[in-house]
């Protein structure tokens, strides 16, 4: 391959690159503070107007409808647990912006490896499923260890175990310093005996022979002894839009977690103990995503059908119904619900 030298004809590319480097030197006419004429009309030139591409408003809303269905149809949306004894059913609210379910449930038959102790909890997580999470994975530890303490007490030692049992498990997640809090209620069925707790808004209804009996009372912001032990803690109570929340944030006045709020906000339950006798027919634990929309003699009657003299199939099929209905009349939230069938707990049984 030649090569062209000093007194050799350029070749035509060769012409071409000379003739740039001459065009790109400086020309001594020119001061180096005045931009040339090339430099001027790049620095003027504008951003092209942006290209507008049509949007297909059929084809946006198809989209924006398979992603929620994407979403809905995730396994991970519903939870179905059953058992001789009980069956569980959560389901995560419909039409809702966050994409993981806050509520979380227990159902241990044989306590610690206890075959004569059982516990039952629904757990609702709010700002998150941390503290909800945490409670259903921790509490029936915490719980185990309580009662084994007064193993052979009477209702008061035990509600006090069951006490502590909360407590321990505020006190532990407080450590984690995660956000978010959880309303919780518990079952603990033993000898004979059906101890309920609860803090927050989740509830438990026995069916008495048919008729529905509320063994708690939802902690809100809007009972006027929650206002009153508020108040006297320094802490204040408005209505927000219509809600009566704690420090204008929480509607619930006890839970576990709400390290912004535990001032208030405590994690002291509302404990009662009875007796399961013949006519205790089953037990209904659930959050309130289902008791904001059905009533608890209404509950009752929708269950019971399902659930007196029938399988485990129908006790699930009780919790899918009253999930269901619960929906049907608007209800967003999370749902979750658990029904036990108490008479395989009766110091009879």
């Amino acid at each position: 391959m030649s090569c062209s030298t000093a007194g050799s004809p350029l070749r035509p590319f060769g012409l071409l690159r000379a003739q740039i480097r001459e065009e790109a030197s400086p020309s001594p006419k020119t001061s180096s503070a005045a931009p040339s004429a090339a430099a001027g009309s790049m620095l003027k030139r504008r951003r092209p107007a942006p290209l507008m591409v049509p949007v297909d408003g059929a084809a946006a809303a198809a989209a924006a409808a398979a992603a929620v269905a994407a979403v809905e149809s995730d396994p991970s949306n519903e939870v179905e647990e059953e058992g001789d004894e009980f069956a569980a059913y959560c389901r995560r609210g419909r039409g809702r912006r966050r994409v993981e379910m806050e509520d979380r449930h227990v159902a241990q038959v044989a306590l610690g490896g206890d075959p004569q102790v059982a516990l039952f909890a629904v757990f609702d997580g709010h700002g998150g499923k941390n503290a909800a999470e945490f409670a259903a994975q921790n509490m029936p530890k915490f719980m185990a260890e309580e009662v084994r303490k007064v193993d052979g007490g009477d209702s008061d030692e035990i509600e006090g175990a069951v006490k502590k049992c909360y407590l321990k498990t505020d006190e532990e997640f407080l450590k984690r310093e995660e956000s978010g809090g959880a309303c919780c209620v518990t079952a603990l069925l033993q000898k004979g005996g059906l101890t309920v707790s609860n803090t927050g808004d989740c509830r438990a209804v026995l069916s008495r022979a048919g008729t529905a009996e509320a063994l708690t009372s939802d902690h809100r912001a809007s009972r006027e002894d929650e206002r009153e032990r508020i108040e006297n803690l320094g802490g204040f109570v408005v209505n927000n839009r219509g809600t009566w929340r704690v420090q204008g944030s929480l509607a619930v006045s006890r839970g576990i977690g709400d390290a912004h709020l535990k001032q208030w906000v405590v994690a002291d339950p509302d404990t009662r103990t009875l007796l399961v006798d013949p006519q205790c027919e089953f037990l209904v634990l659930a959050s309130d995503g289902l008791w904001d929309k059905v009533d608890n003699q209404e509950a009752i009657d929708i269950a019971r059908p399902l659930c007196i003299g029938n399988d485990k199939a129908s006790r699930m099929a009780a919790c899918r119904r009253l999930v269901e209905t619960a929906g049907s009349r608007g209800s967003t939230d999370d749902i979750s619900v658990l029904i036990i069938q108490l008479q395989k707990f009766s110091g009879s049984s």
